[in-house]
């Protein structure tokens, strides 16, 4: 789940719901700066279900006591997150391997410091299997591999700065995350950073735009008010709060 905290209430973004608006960015990027477009499909797919492990827990979100608000995918429980983050590596593989590589690679990268036992056991497993895929699919320190998950980790990052920002948030306030920019760097730029900015409350323009032409999105989630959740717990105010809609351009 996605958190972003209110004064009254809390905005929660299913992590698959997400993942849908971080596709759309995916398919709308120009063919010109599109390496290794043989493969857009596999990719696209790869962008469309890398959050599908948050599918079974975010339909029952869980309290944080110590942190009073909904567990976030920032801080869920680490033994079942790593169990969540494999099971859906598993299903992507079996869709399409070349996605689950990416997948794989992605999910590798937030666990390749780990300290925990439970952390370098997942980094070790994902990289054994990144190894297989690569032997089965003949890829060998391939640029357009690389290219292909900063891709997916741009649009991951340009979903969740929807998410994370309530529209017209100005700069300075902005989630920590992003003040700087996204931290992926692209060829078509000139390796330069490229930084978000709300224009107005339906609006992000971007420094440099990989896309074809503006592009617009849809984004559900649930404003889940406190009150509610004091009265009647987590789950049920959740389930209680109707589906809102974010509608964003990207210029």
């Amino acid at each position: 789940m996605i958190i972003h905290e209110r004064e009254h209430e809390f905005v929660m973004v299913a992590q698959h719901d997400h993942a849908l608006v971080s596709r759309d960015a995916a398919l709308f990027w120009r063919d010109d700066y599109f390496f290794g477009i043989d493969k857009k499909d596999s990719v696209a797919l790869a962008v469309r279900e890398h959050d599908r492990c948050w599918i079974e827990p975010d339909e029952e979100p869980l309290w944080n006591e110590h942190t009073q608000q909904p567990y976030s995918f920032m801080d869920y429980p680490g033994s079942p997150k790593l169990a969540f983050y494999k099971e859906g590596i598993d299903e992507i593989v079996q869709m399409d391997p070349y996605a689950g590589l990416l997948c794989s690679l992605h999910y590798g990268s937030f666990l390749k410091d780990a300290t925990s036992t439970i952390g370098k056991n997942f980094w070790v497993a994902e990289k054994q299997r990144q190894h297989k895929l690569l032997k089965e699919l003949g890829i060998a320190n391939d640029k357009t591999l690389s290219f292909h998950l900063n891709l997916l980790k741009f649009c991951d990052n340009l979903s969740l700065y929807i998410c994370l920002n309530d529209p017209g948030t100005p700069k300075e306030k902005e989630h920590y995350f992003y003040q700087n920019g996204f931290p992926q760097k692209f060829t078509f730029a000139n390796d330069q950073i490229i930084h978000p900015k709300w224009s107005d409350q339906e609006t992000v323009s971007l420094s440099i735009s990989p896309f074809k032409k503006e592009l617009r999105v849809t984004l559900p989630y649930k404003a889940v008010e406190k009150e509610q959740i004091k009265e009647i717990g987590l789950a049920a105010a959740y389930h209680n709060s109707p589906i809102l809609y974010r509608e964003v351009t990207f210029l």
